[in-house]
């Protein structure tokens, strides 16, 4: 009697490392983590900054890095092309969660985003009218638009430290709260910061916008075949004057939400792509080159089973959380505590206004927004979604990190003023995640006593 071989048991080293990459691939995908991961890197550059190595922290960032081939050679600082080239690919990401949202999230249906839509926009008044309030002189000013901003990655991170114990409704609120909040910097950043708009840059742009359309017409869907005019759309918006990291903003929105149509359904198409496999491999004992043809068929199904917005966010996602913002936090969190006075100059007053705006004016904004649109009945809190929940999110919303010194960067050419906006929004973040996460503990301990907990029987 034969008996069928035994399944071959992998080496006990093998089946650790795959564990050990399964446990990576998850924790690279979880929110908290990229906030602790952000906030330990702006530490760092803070000590950095202050530390007697202090000249070479400014020194690094301006040194020069070129590109060209030939006699074409583009040469800027190590600065610039992290915050003007590679925050392109965090735009990118924000861009692509508009879309997906705006499709079949929570902004696609407006009586469901009306609310946190609001609280944004309040959420948006109240900081810049609070900062202007404080510092509505000539030189300070234009720094109305630093505490406006939420940042993603930090406020749902610190929501996510308080567990599963609060309300998924009270997530989604803060989530479409901040996706609205990057949308309202995006067309701050635009329209308030760019310099004079060059004709040509525009035309430059088209091409690239063009030359993507052509792609997505005729099914492309490899992202490499997007590099090309991903390229003459960055180039364009830095001719025209706008920030060039614009760019990615359009290339998101412009990201396709539904799968390429191809001749056959992904999951057929992955059925046949084995099944010619197995029969090839039989008849070639593994060894012919005819592997290829169904192994490439296979790859195409597995591209195809989700849409591009979202399989290209996913594969973004560990880069930017862990890549593209903590190395922006490195050239941009450095705030050398010398060049800040505190003795009630125009520093100070550039710092106290960023800090209160965020701290202060972020909850009143969101919260007296959202108390008017359910007084006048248009619209009515989310369902288990109480005050107390919604003045928490008031609370995260103040924590405004990456855009905000994004931000400031554009808004103060002189250093002792950007200093003291970038040490104005890194308090009060602090601030505002360390009041949201106390606050927050507070309202799950209550709920638990009262027995409000999702699954939990009322006491």
């Amino acid at each position: 009697m034969n008996r069928a071989p035994s399944p071959k048991v992998p080496p006990a080293a093998q089946r650790i490392a795959a564990k050990a990459f399964s446990a990576l691939e998850r924790i690279l995908h979880i929110e908290a983590v990229s906030g602790i991961a952000l906030l330990i890197v702006a530490a760092a550059a803070m000590v950095w900054a202050n530390s007697p190595y202090a000249d070479s922290y400014a020194h690094f960032w301006h040194l020069p890095l070129s590109f060209g081939v030939g006699d074409l050679v583009i040469s800027n600082s190590l600065h610039f092309w992290i915050n003007d080239a590679l925050m392109t690919v965090f735009f990118l990401a924000v861009g692509m969660e508009i879309r997906r949202e705006t499709h079949d999230g929570t902004l696609s249906n407006l009586k469901l985003a009306a609310l946190p839509v609001v609280a944004a926009f309040g959420g948006v008044l109240v900081p810049a009218l609070l900062y202007l309030a404080l510092n509505n002189t000539e030189g300070l000013r234009q720094g109305w638009a630093v505490p406006t901003p939420t940042d993603i990655a930090f406020a749902v991170g610190v929501l996510a430290l308080l567990g599963r114990s609060v309300p998924p409704s009270v997530r989604v609120f803060l989530l479409t709260l901040a996706i609205t909040d990057d949308i309202i910097a995006v067309l701050i950043i635009a329209l308030f910061y760019s310099s004079g708009l060059d004709a040509v840059g525009f035309l430059i742009a088209g091409v690239g916008i063009l030359l993507v359309l052509g792609l997505q017409w005729i099914g492309i869907g490899s992202a490499l075949a997007y590099l090309l005019p991903g390229a003459l759309l960055w180039f364009g918006f830095l001719k025209t004057g706008a920030h060039p990291a614009l760019a990615g903003v359009v290339l998101g929105l412009m990201t396709p939400v539904r799968p390429v149509q191809v001749t056959e359904p992904p999951l057929q198409l992955a059925t046949q792509a084995i099944d010619e496999f197995a029969a090839r491999d039989q008849a070639t004992n593994g060894q012919g080159a005819e592997l290829i043809e169904p192994v490439k068929q296979l790859r195409q199904a597995q591209r195809e089973l989700l849409p591009p917005v979202l399989r290209v966010q996913m594969a973004l996602h560990p880069w930017v959380a862990f890549l593209v913002m903590p190395l922006f936090a490195l050239a941009n969190a450095g705030v050398t505590l010398d060049g800040v006075s505190l003795d009630g100059g125009a520093s100070l007053a550039v710092l106290s206004g960023v800090a209160l705006a965020l701290v202060l004016g972020k909850p009143v904004g969101v919260l007296c927004s959202s108390w008017l649109m359910v007084r006048l009945g248009w619209c009515s809190l989310p369902p288990r979604t109480s005050w107390p929940w919604m003045a928490l999110i008031g609370c995260l919303a103040g924590i405004g990190f990456t855009m905000a010194i994004f931000i400031a960067n554009l808004a103060f050419t002189q250093e002792d003023l950007l200093s003291a906006a970038k040490l104005g929004v890194l308090s009060a973040s602090v601030v505002a995640g360390l009041i949201g996460l106390s606050y927050g503990r507070y309202l799950v301990w209550r709920a638990k006593n009262r027995g409000d907990l999702p699954g939990q029987s009322p006491k």
